[in-house]
């Protein structure tokens, strides 16, 4: 009697037909799977977007890293070419140094974005993924659970799942506000992307990713495609000296070959078309092996290699071994230096990241926000609605998974205190 008294006591209790109590738990039963439904959407959006925007960060910090790797080689080659032209060249060894040095300030720089940005922006993906997780985990867990406390009647219990919701809905409400901004960072990161592919030399990537300044670096690549190309004209006429010298010998050609291979074309561009050389061409990299042929070295005497026909000092030999090895060194890197200048590689990486990446990562960026919003709106509605059923069931009886109150209990007013003892 003591028992029953208190679960069932009341004020006053206002009788009411069996459709309201009906409408008011079919409703909280609708939005109870609407916030299902859109928890679930939402953590397999979660999911979706996770792998998206990691596939996004690691081809734009792979960018970077392929930046870096490509200025250190460039800026080691010309480390070497400054050390091989020392001896012979000390004022284009010295514009080879300054050349590497600048290389290995902007290795520097990008190597900096790798290793500090790519980690914060790792970070930030993790995070941003596994709080989604954790709270829509808890969500559809206490989903469930405020439906069987709401079945048992149990009031305190239901009480304190109200009280955890209404958290979680502000959480639900904080990262709709987060997807949302991620959802327009991605729509200004693919324009950005886009943007570096129309015109890379004038783009707010550039901070991120340096390449050659446009007019600098391009007027700077045509100098050194003008001298190489010179360098090799004038050694070809003196190879054709060389073939008119060695006639005295006989008609056959001793030299092997006609000519250097010269990849560069003619002004104004002097473009590097290394397949333009004829077949019979020498590549000047075959020089010194050549002209090894001729050359007398200081270990015999004049008279002993005239008589082989070897009238080429070691000197002229080193000289030249020296300068065809150092142009052959920046012909090897020149087709890196042009991708360095023109953001080739970086511009051919973002288009492939603009044609495959940036609709599915935007769309999947897109559902985890729309499904959070959903899931938002659907858990404030709820949760409101779960008080009104509160309220509704203060101080009534119901059978256990009951929806309607016990009938005895209608309309009866709250026994005294001293009739709760009789």
């Amino acid at each position: 009697m003591v028992v029953r008294s208190l679960c069932c006591s009341s004020p006053t209790i206002i009788k009411h037909s069996n459709s309201y109590y009906l409408f008011t738990f079919f409703l909280v039963l609708l939005l109870t799977s609407l916030a299902i439904v859109a928890a679930s959407i939402a953590l397999a959006a979660n999911q979706r977007s996770f792998h998206r925007m990691w596939k996004m960060k690691e081809a734009i910090v792979g960018v970077g890293g392929d930046a870096h790797k490509t200025i250190r080689e460039v800026s080691k080659t010309m480390e070497q070419m400054q050390n091989i032209l020392l001896p012979y060249d000390p004022t284009t060894s010295a514009r080879l140094n300054l050349t590497a040095h600048q290389l290995g300030r902007e290795s520097k720089t990008i190597q900096d974005f790798v290793n500090k940005d790519g980690d914060e922006i790792e970070l930030a993906i993790k995070t941003s993924y596994l709080v989604h997780l954790g709270v829509l985990a808890l969500n559809l867990v206490l989903l469930v659970a405020a439906l069987v406390l709401l079945l048992l009647h149990w009031h305190p219990g239901f009480i304190m799942i109200i009280f955890f919701c209404w958290i979680l809905t502000t959480l639900c409400w904080v990262l709709t506000g987060i997807d949302y901004f991620l959802h327009t960072l991605g729509d200004d990161t693919c324009s950005a992307l886009e943007d570096f592919d129309q015109s890379p030399h004038n783009n707010s990537l550039n901070s991120m990713l340096p390449c050659g300044g446009s007019s600098n670096s391009n007027k700077a690549l045509v100098e050194i495609s003008y001298t190489v190309h010179n360098f090799i004209d004038e050694l070809n006429s003196k190879v054709k000296e060389l073939h008119e010298l060695l006639q005295v010998f006989g008609p056959e050609n001793l030299l092997g070959f006609s000519e250097i291979c010269n990849p560069f074309s003619g002004p104004p561009n002097y473009s590097y078309i290394p397949e333009k050389c004829p077949k019979d061409a020498l590549p000047i990299s075959e020089l010194p092996n050549v002209l090894e042929k001729f050359t007398c070295y200081n270990e015999y005497s004049n008279g002993t290699c005239k008589g082989v026909g070897k009238f080429l000092p070691e000197d002229t030999y080193d000289k030249a071994w020296a300068y065809s090895d150092s142009i052959q060194d920046l012909l090897n890197i020149f087709p890196d230096l042009q991708s360095l200048t023109t953001c080739s590689f970086v511009r051919n990486a973002f288009s492939e990241v603009v044609a495959h990446q940036c609709s599915p990562f935007k769309v999947s960026i897109r559902l985890l926000w729309a499904s959070m919003l959903s899931l938002s709106i659907a858990m404030l509605l709820l949760v409101l609605t779960w008080v009104v059923k509160a309220f509704q069931e203060r101080g009534r009886c119901f059978s256990m998974c009951s929806i309607i109150p016990n009938p005895t209990q209608e309309n009866r007013r709250t026994p005294r205190s001293e009739e709760i003892y009789t």
